[in-house]
């Protein structure tokens, strides 16, 4: 079965979720998102995705507290992303409880960074973010081409044993719109060995078991948890 990774998105210490990252379309599902957490574990979940949408903007780590909370109150397998730009926001996130991290436009911008990082802290603990655009990487808040393709992006990462991939279709993020299960996967005929996270565009539990039915190995969902339009007794039932 597909590896299911809900997600919290964090602004000024809350749960959010944005509609295609406009922050001024943000909608407020719980003031407590350690809380959230904890009910996500107590649901079955083992893995957490969080993102401190402060952070992405400020260009550095804003709500480290919630990450701390979160890591402390439960037992989840945390990655961490948002604002992660220098070495002390990664040690940061390290030393605060996260498993993993997530490195988004600075995986495009500067690679060789973040390829010294996967290095020295170990590959496994890396997830480089690709939010893609009509097979373009695309940065800065969506806003910049990345200066490389879809492909080019993840051969890079896949050559240096970085093979966890959050790939999001920016055009159907917080959409609720359907995922790209074409690109998803031509990306896994195309790098088989790749841990690919599908991300972006989930609305049902038909969604992620059409990704299940494809081969993704995995999939980061949010708004159609909170919207109420996942059956979790089917996507959490054992599988053989």
């Amino acid at each position: 079965m597909i590896e299911l990774i809900p997600a919290i998105d964090i602004i000024g210490g809350k749960c959010v979720r944005l509609s295609k990252g406009d922050y001024d379309a943000k909608k407020i599902y719980d003031e407590h998102p350690e809380e959230v957490a904890r009910r996500f574990e107590d649901m079955g979940f083992n893995r957490l995705h969080v993102v401190d949408l402060d952070g992405a903007k400020a260009s550095h780590i804003v709500n480290i507290d919630v990450l701390e909370k979160i890591t402390t109150q439960t037992g989840l397998t945390v990655d961490f992303g948002g604002g992660i730009k220098a070495e002390s926001d990664l040690c940061a996130a390290f030393d605060h409880g996260a498993a993993m991290v997530t490195v988004g436009s600075l995986a495009a911008t500067q690679p060789e960074t973040v390829l010294q990082w996967a290095e020295r802290f170990g590959a496994d603990r890396f997830i480089v973010g690709a939010d893609a655009q009509d097979g373009r990487i695309r940065i800065k808040g969506w806003l910049e081409d990345g200066g490389m393709s879809l492909r080019e992006f993840v051969a890079l990462y896949m050559q240096h044993g970085v093979t966890r991939v959050l790939c999001t279709d920016i055009s159907r993020d917080g959409m609720l719109s359907g995922p790209n299960i074409e690109l998803y996967r031509s990306i896994m005929q195309e790098f088989p060995a790749c841990r690919l996270i599908a991300s972006g565009g989930v609305s049902c539990t038909e969604d992620i078991l059409a990704l299940d039915a494809a081969g993704i190995p995995s999939v980061v969902f949010g708004k159609a948890f909170y919207e109420g339009r996942l059956d979790m007794n089917v996507l959490l039932q054992p599988h053989s």
